[in-house]
């Protein structure tokens, strides 16, 4: 099972999501559904990896420098996201809310 080892930090969390097959939704040999526990990612969200991802893309095309600052107009888990693998990573990072959202 991947989560019985240690990881470098919690953004090494992220991806490699746990499905679990739902056996009583559909009669046996009809089809396999998989539920994906995206719960078990660091923030409990999808967007996890997605802050993951953007952060690991950016990086490794050379466009955060010492003097950026990561910053993202937000009103839900993208910048959540976004904050914790930037924090996790060294990066000063920014949210805001965009006017009339909740």
């Amino acid at each position: 099972m991947p989560h019985q080892q240690i990881y470098p930090d919690i953004v090494h969390t992220t991806f490699n999501t746990p499905l679990v097959q739902l056996r009583r939704l559909v009669p046996p040999g009809q089809a396999t559904v998989l539920v994906k526990l995206e719960f078990f990612n660091p923030y409990s969200s999808v967007k996890d990896r997605i802050g993951r991802a953007m952060i690991e893309a950016a990086e490794k095309q050379g466009i955060l420098t010492p003097e950026t600052r990561i910053i993202e107009p937000t009103s839900g888990n993208t910048g959540v996201a976004l904050a914790f693998v930037a924090t996790a990573r060294g990066w000063p990072s920014s949210c805001s809310r965009p006017p009339k959202t909740a």
